[in-house]
């Protein structure tokens, strides 16, 4: 097979999900050339809503694009717990002026194809060079320049590569060897128009009912015309040691203790399709020579505290800062921008992973845990205490 050299650039991205065209946008618009390669045919985002918390949507203020979002989406008014099991409401956030004025910036929800559609429109308009139908099979650093060998022979060479490559990252094997730790929990999406819904749905609340190895989640979309729904259970399956597990006929058994407004739910949500929930131990090892992980491909974290997104935009934002701090564009010093954005976002995701994992097991408590958990909750004071360290600047 003939190999063929393309032009080089400072960055190039691997992956074109939400968090590769965030990372391409940001190091564009502070001035580096960018080349994004997508293995898909076309650009696309699979999947329902997105939580964007304000560590997030403060980075899309800075970067000129959280209006755009926000016309999209909506501000719910409270992050709301519940028993899923009798209904009852145990603790809520509220997300207005005070909130916005803690954190800087709102809370925000929208359709995740929507947020990527902005992204990719934003690396358009910064002149990111965006490849689609590339494979990326391994990266090789020779020198100050990586060398990027995609499958029917192109080879792209960038002084940095960032791997975007999401949760089953191909380039990870050569950072760090570990594998994917599977909870044996999975989840059931579905958004459909609120004229669909069973039942009336509380348009302004982000609502979540936590039961005995189960969660519910709902809230509004798109201006308010679509209702976006999360069913995750643990499979009984799984805990079986079965090799197909998680399937559809599982799912209403899951959920058959939950109070009404949770089972009339359920047939709305898609049944031809399930994510099954995994992440890794945390690492330090996100850097190779030119090589470094970011978003799933660095930290693929359990959903519980709804930081995937975010924790990948915080990932864009700091690896630009990085690269101004270590000469700008043109003359950057990358080893020392890869290594510093490793020294300063690693300790904060290790908290975020070990912290959605402890969050997923309260929520998932039955019996006499459950009752604690209930008390706690219902007792609460101070919410902000247990927010400030993950929203706050």
């Amino acid at each position: 097979m003939t190999s063929t050299t393309t032009g080089s650039v400072d960055v190039l991205v691997v992956g074109g999900g939400i968090g590769g065209l965030a990372a391409g946008y940001a190091l564009a618009h502070a001035g580096h050339t960018v080349r994004l390669l997508e293995r898909a045919q076309q650009f696309g985002e699979v999947g329902a809503g997105l939580q964007l918390a304000p560590n997030a949507t403060r980075i899309l203020a800075e970067w000129g694009l959280l209006d755009e979002v926000v016309a999209t989406g909506v501000l719910p008014g409270r992050l709301v717990l519940a028993d899923a099991v009798t209904g009852r409401e145990l603790v809520h956030a509220d997300l207005g002026d005070a909130f916005r004025e803690r954190y800087h910036a709102p809370y925000v929800v929208a359709h995740r194809s929507d947020v990527h559609r902005i992204l990719l429109d934003a690396c358009r308009r910064a002149g990111v060079e965006l490849l689609t139908g590339r494979t990326v099979e391994r990266v090789e650093t020779v020198g100050a320049w990586a060398h990027t060998y995609a499958a029917g022979g192109e080879v792209h060479e960038s002084r940095a590569v960032l791997a975007a490559d999401g949760l089953t990252s191909t380039l990870r094997r050569s950072v760090v060897d570990d594998e994917l730790i599977c909870s044996g929990y999975v989840a059931y999406r579905g958004a459909i128009p609120v004229a669909d819904a069973p039942i009336d749905v509380d348009l302004t609340d982000v609502v979540a009912w936590i039961g005995p190895r189960c969660h519910f989640v709902q809230y509004a979309l798109r201006r308010g015309e679509m209702v976006n729904q999360v069913a995750v259970f643990g499979s009984p399956a799984f805990a079986r040691g079965a090799t197909e597990w998680g399937g559809p006929n599982e799912l209403d058994a899951a959920f058959a203790g939950c109070c009404h407004r949770v089972k009339t739910a359920l047939p709305t949500l898609w049944h031809d399709r399930s994510w099954p929930m995994y992440d890794r131990l945390p690492t330090r090892q996100w850097v190779s020579g030119r090589l470094a992980l970011i978003g799933d491909a660095a930290h693929p974290m359990l959903q519980y505290l709804a930081q995937g997104a975010c924790q990948a935009l915080e990932d864009a934002h700091s690896l630009a800062t990085e690269s101004v701090k270590a000469g700008g564009a043109g003359t950057t010093d990358w080893d020392s921008a890869l290594a510093n954005y490793v020294a300063t976002r690693m300790p904060r995701v290790e908290r975020v992973q070990t912290t959605a994992r402890v969050w997923g097991e309260a929520w998932h408590v039955d019996g006499v845990g459950a009752l604690l958990r209930n008390e706690l909750f219902t007792t609460l004071t101070d919410v902000y205490h247990y927010t400030d360290w993950l929203y706050a600047r």
